[in-house]
Order: C-alpha cells, then sequence, then structure tokens
C-alpha cells in the first residue's frame, strides 16, 4: 500500500478532524489509479490513518478515519453504527441512513424510502467498492426490495467519474408511497432529483405547521409540495405552490390528492416572474416560502449567488402582508449563514422592512454535522416576521 505524506505544517485541519486533504497539501502527487486506498502520514511520520486518493481531484484524499481493512467488515460496521443512530433519532421509515463525511464514509449517501434505498456515490474510492458496499446494506437492512443509485451529482464529474442512474439490486416501482409529519407522500425515485426527496427540511417543514392555520400561504419552488402540503395540513385558507418545473408540479399535485387537501393551487412559472407579477397586482401574503435550489454550486459562483438570494427576498418581503411571515432557505454550502443573513437584513433594510426571527433551522438530524468539518453544514432556514410599526 503506497504511503503519502502531508507537507510539513499542513496538518492541522486534518490532525482536529477534518476528513480532506488537497492535492497542494501533499509532499508528492504519485501516479496512482483514481480510488486507491493509501496510507497517510504527517511530515515526521506519524500515521493519520487510511484514504481513498485521487490524483485528478483537488480533493486528493478521503480520510476514512482507520487502520484497518477497507473490507466488507469495515463498511458493515461504519453502516451499522449510522442507522443505529437513526434509530436512536426514530427516524428510519424515509430517512437519510448515510451522510457521507458525518457518518465517516466521506463520498456515500444512502437515503431510505421504506423498503427502498437511493445511494449516491461521489469518489471514485467509493465507487470502486460499490459492490461491497450493496452487499453490506443488504447485511445491515435485509428487508431491502429494491435499490437505485441516483449518480447525477457534479462532484462525480470532478471525481473523473461518469453520470448515471442504475437501479444496482432488486425492483424499483415507479411509485413509493411514504409519510412526512403525519403527510402521506408519493415519491419516484426513477424521475426525481437528487437522491428522491428533500428530507433535510423535514422539521423545518414541521414549524410551518404551527404558523400556517387561516392564512394564505405562497410556497416558492415548492418541488413535490412539501412546504405547501403541510401549511394544507394545518389548514391555511389558500395555499399556491409556485415552481418552474412540470414533472415536480405533477408530482405535488399527486401528493395533495393523496392526502384529499383541496385548498392547494399549482402554478408553473419561473418564481422570480411570478413575484414579480404578484407586486404588479399588489397582492399580499400571509406567509410566503423561498426554498430555491443552491444558488452556489462552488466557491466562484458566490457573488452571483447572493444577488440571486437578494432579488427573491427583496420580492417577497415586498408582498408581505401586515405582521407576515417570511420563510426563507438556502442550501449553498459555500454561502454561511452570515453572509445569507446579512443578505436578507440588508434588502429589508433598503425597504425600511423591520424584521423579527420566530425560528432558526437547519438540516434534519439525520444530516449530521460532523463539527470538524463545516462543509457538513449547508442548510441554512430562518423564519421571520415583518413588524408592524
Amino acid at each position: 500500500m503506497e504511503n503519502i505524506h502531508i507537507k510539513r505544517n499542513h496538518d492541522k485541519r486534518i490532525k482536529s478532524g477534518h476528513l480532506w486533504i488537497f492535492s497542494n497539501e501533499l509532499e508528492a502527487i504519485p501516479e496512482l489509479p483514481a480510488g486507491s486506498i493509501v496510507e497517510i502520514y504527517t511530515s515526521d511520520n506519524t500515521f493519520l490513518g487510511l484514504g481513498f486518493y485521487n490524483p485528478h481531484s483537488l480533493i486528493s484524499v478521503r480520510l476514512l478515519k482507520t487502520n484497518k481493512e477497507i473490507n466488507i467488515d469495515f463498511f458493515l460496521d461504519r453502516i451499522s453504527n449510522a442507522l443505529n443512530l437513526r434509530k436512536i433519532l426514530n427516524n428510519t421509515g424515509m430517512s437519510r441512513i448515510v451522510f457521507g463525511e458525518s457518518d465517516l464514509l466521506p463520498g456515500l449517501i444512502v437515503d431510505k424510502y421504506g423498503e427502498y434505498l437511493s445511494i449516491q456515490i461521489s469518489s471514485a474510492g467509493m465507487e470502486n467498492l460499490k459492490d461491497v458496499i450493496i452487499d453490506a446494506l443488504l447485511r445491515v437492512i435485509p428487508n431491502i426490495k429494491g435499490i437505485i443509485a441516483k449518480n447525477n451529482s457534479k462532484p462525480r464529474e470532478l471525481e473523473g467519474l461518469t453520470l448515471d442512474e442504475t437501479v444496482l439490486f432488486g425492483e424499483i416501482p415507479d411509485e413509493i408511497i411514504t409519510n412526512e409529519n403525519g403527510i402521506i407522500l408519493s415519491i419516484s425515485l426513477k424521475q426525481s432529483q437528487k437522491t428522491g426527496y428533500f428530507i433535510d427540511q423535514s422539521n423545518n417543514r414541521k414549524f410551518i405547521i404551527s404558523i400556517s392555520k387561516n392564512i394564505n400561504v405562497l410556497d416558492c419552488y415548492c418541488n413535490q409540495g412539501g412546504f405547501g402540503l403541510h401549511a394544507a395540513k394545518a389548514g391555511a385558507k389558500e395555499i399556491i405552490c409556485v415552481d418552474s418545473s412540470d414533472t415536480a408540479l405533477s408530482k405535488a399535485r399527486r401528493n395533495a390528492e393523496l392526502n384529499n387537501f383541496s385548498n392547494i393551487r399549482f402554478v408553473q412559472s419561473d418564481v422570480a416572474d411570478y413575484l414579480k407579477n404578484e407586486l404588479t397586482e399588489n397582492r399580499k401574503w400571509d406567509l410566503i416560502i423561498l426554498d430555491p435550489p443552491a444558488f452556489a454550486k462552488s466557491k466562484k459562483d458566490v457573488k452571483t449567488a447572493i444577488k440571486g438570494y437578494a432579488k427573491i427576498n427583496r420580492l417577497a418581503m415586498q408582498l408581505l402582508s401586515e405582521s407576515g411571515f417570511l420563510a426563507t432557505s438556502s442550501c449553498s454550502q459555500h454561502i454561511s449563514e452570515e453572509v445569507f443573513l446579512s443578505t436578507i437584513q440588508f434588502e429589508a433594510a433598503k425597504l425600511n422592512i423591520q424584521l423579527r426571527q420566530i425560528f432558526r433551522g437547519t438540516q434534519s438530524p439525520d444530516h449530521p454535522i460532523l463539527a470538524s468539518m463545516p462543509e457538513t453544514k449547508y442548510l441554512k432556514f430562518f423564519v421571520f416576521q415583518k413588524i408592524s410599526i
């Protein structure tokens, strides 16, 4: 097994628990196949553990925090530990049961929808061991009927991997019926974005129930209807769900039908255009929800992303009724909480609007945050009330 050394004075972050070693931190870049398992040492030969190596990626090494052989037993142990946490959280029906680095399995995501799994592999090392991972998953969760790989993420390209969506085990039905916070959901793993459903917003959706009774609600970037459905469950008077994707809206309609919600209307539109039109018509809303896709896919996108968040939040704030609520979110890992909050506050000040924060959310506990890796904390969610003066 090849030994790789970190440059002198470049190991402090790694010793504190970070799992990524970048190419400019290595003493040398050996010519090894992508995904090779290597031993990692400091410049003074202190052993740091095994890791996956990729000479073609900016993240040259993903540490595995082990000195044991990377085999079926390794994956059985790590996946079992991850699943046990979700059992403690009472979150094993529809849940993320493996969250990459946070479960010390860098480059592997596994979502569970009842008896079906959706996995995403974003590192060459995990790709090389895909068959072993599937074997381990089937041993740890023996009642699984189907596993699909949703390998459609940009990080795969950065690792030199191809994009694909493939059924790896059993069969995947066209529709899976599951449940979130007492709401029936129809999930299509074959046609969905990401790994099936945005489970990370589950706790934040639950909060929306507490403020939605007898009010009118505008759910922007509604996707499969998550937030709007929760407002309907709370007894909102009127709900309009807006999304640019006809596929997403068709799934949202199906979910509304399954729950017998008749107070939701669905509109296909660009969200910014819809908000501008509402402003022209001088429409007011008691609750506006903004849950856009990641505006910043990388650091180079940050400036453009901030402008995007500023725009939609500015438009939404102008549409709030007196004492209305703004629920606003960012899933861009490259946008910090401080930057996101300051962007909203700056736009509010320009409009002479006072906001008070009543809820601060993040990703659900089945998406745990590794304290030593800020990269694992990505979801920001805030609810503000407009103060009437």
